[in-house]
């Protein structure tokens, strides 16, 4: 049964970038944990979604996505300064950390740190794939 629009599918994964770096994967060290999600429920990225629609259990399939298709290309002006005092207690901020936003709606957002003063943090809010060209190999496991 070739997989369509309402199935629920588990996926193993491993996505790259353009210089062979891994920024995700399902398999951590001896253990799998599959990708799991309802096709066409908005999930996850649509072009994904569409790679993954037709496949047959056991078949693998190997694709790339554009900026465009993915999380966007870089926009210079996605910068926003936060007062120092906004940040929660813990490790001092510096140039380069990630920090975790939560947005109204719950989703979690990592965006980084581009610049820390004696009394604000300048954070970069483009996704931290933003325009790079992601490829994926995967496998439909059920």
């Amino acid at each position: 049964m070739a997989v369509k629009n309402g199935d629920h599918v588990k996926i193993e994964y491993t996505g790259t970038l353009d210089d062979g770096t891994v920024f995700d994967s399902t398999s951590h060290g001896d253990h799998t944990h599959p990708l799991e999600f309802e096709v066409g429920a908005g999930m996850i990225l649509p072009a994904f979604e569409e790679n993954v629609i037709g496949m047959n259990v056991g078949d693998e399939k190997e694709f790339k996505l554009s900026p465009e298709e993915a999380y966007g290309n870089i926009n210079p002006e996605a910068k926003k300064e936060f007062p120092k005092t906004m940040l929660p207690e813990g490790p001092e901020p510096k140039a380069g950390m990630t920090l975790m936003l939560s947005s109204p709606d719950g989703h979690h957002i990592p965006v980084k740190i581009v610049e820390v003063t004696d009394d604000k943090i300048v954070l970069d809010l483009n996704h931290p794939l933003a325009g790079q060209t992601l490829h994926f190999k995967i496998k439909l496991v059920a």
